[in-house]
């Protein structure tokens, strides 16, 4: 099947182009010229389709209190309205029986042709309680290697990110992770600078939420925070919607990260049942008067980079596509539009609204 669609400006993930088409055959991009543009039903602006590394549910479903396909599949279409296409289904520390559980709704959505689930993100238990943050204490634990072991072999294919405090986990279990090919990040973690260094540099490539539950950047105390700034290659994902972290601090941890530095929404949704309960006020969640997650979209957080953080727009998109798609090294999800790559795309007022999502 072939189609084409007219661009007044695109932005590939590298550069912007002005007055092109794209063609799009059999799901796929299979050129990018000035032929054939029709100036009438262009898009204004056309970009990759985005990617949100960590979001916990939508529709008024949790994935951990609702650990179905249904979730995913609302989930995913919340996303798609934000315009990313591709998403990392998220649980905050739960017991073993709803990891099983939600390990079983993403391979159920899998096989039932659902798009855009690039695994599951554990996020703890196997975290620090000293930086659980909104995670439930009596959940958290320092795991067993036998605990991991049955996780990772139940979750093979499944599993995308796991999420730990890396001091309280040992090295063997780490490696172990690591041997499934699924990523490791640091977070919730009070890691020590030094600490948190030797694990940066032993290839835990990759910190969750910066600034937002782990050790802080302070002048004779560095932290996590000032392992990740000092770091050469590890990257760090970020909530940008000022209340998780100003945007001040979001300018700050740019000049120092550069492309190190990524968005995630951290999005939740209403609940009032289970462990983790969310209600809307304003654009963010609270529980029990305080914070508790994200209202975000990954399109929202390209809008804040620019509007009050100052980011330049290509920028600001490649921080919710690129930069995501390098941490997680997919063989066909780049976050970019390109000869060859999937036909991902999203089209955008000059406002920055979403018009359309186009996905392969």
């Amino acid at each position: 099947m072939h189609t084409s669609l007219s661009a007044e400006k695109l932005f590939t993930g590298d550069a912007w182009l002005e007055k092109v088409v794209v063609s799009i055959e059999n799901g796929l991009i299979k050129n990018i010229s000035i032929d054939g543009y029709d100036a009438t039903n262009a898009m204004p602006i056309v970009i990759p389709a985005l990617i949100d590394l960590q979001i916990y549910g939508a529709g008024d479903k949790l994935l951990s209190e609702f650990p179905e396909a249904d979730t995913i599949e609302k989930t995913y279409r919340y996303c798609l309205a934000g315009g990313a296409a591709y998403f990392q289904p998220t649980i905050a520390s739960q017991s073993n029986d709803i990891i099983i559980k939600s390990i079983d709704a993403v391979r159920t959505y899998k096989a039932n042709g659902g798009k855009g689930c690039m695994g599951l993100h554990i996020e703890g238990p196997w975290i620090n309680v000293e930086k659980k943050g909104a995670h439930q204490a009596e959940i958290i634990h320092s795991p067993s290697y036998e605990e991991v072991a049955a996780i990772l072999e139940y979750g093979k294919d499944c599993i995308g990110m796991i999420t730990i405090a890396p001091e309280v986990v040992d090295q063997k279990i780490i490696d172990l992770i690591q041997k499934n090919n699924i990523v490791i990040s640091a977070g919730h973690t009070n890691a020590s600078y030094e600490m948190a260094t030797q694990f940066l540099n032993k290839g835990i490539t990759v910190g969750t939420h910066l600034y937002n539950a782990m050790s802080s950047l302070q002048h004779r105390a560095p932290g996590m925070v000032g392992a990740l700034f000092n770091h050469p290659t590890a990257m760090c994902s970020l909530v940008a919607d000022g209340y998780h972290v100003d945007f001040a601090a979001i300018k700050i941890a740019k000049k120092i990260m550069g492309d190190r530095l990524f968005c995630i929404t951290d999005a939740v949704t209403s609940t009032s049942t289970g462990m983790y309960q969310h209600t809307l006020v304003g654009d963010k969640y609270e529980s029990k008067g305080i914070l508790s997650g994200s209202a975000l979209t990954q399109l929202k957080s390209v809008k804040n980079l620019v509007d009050k953080v100052g980011i330049e727009l290509g920028e600001a998109i490649r921080m919710c596509s690129v930069y995501p798609a390098k941490v997680m090294k997919h063989a066909t999800i780049k976050g970019c539009i390109e000869i060859g790559a999937k036909a991902d795309l999203a089209c955008l007022s000059e406002d920055l609204s979403l018009i359309k999502m186009m996905v392969a």
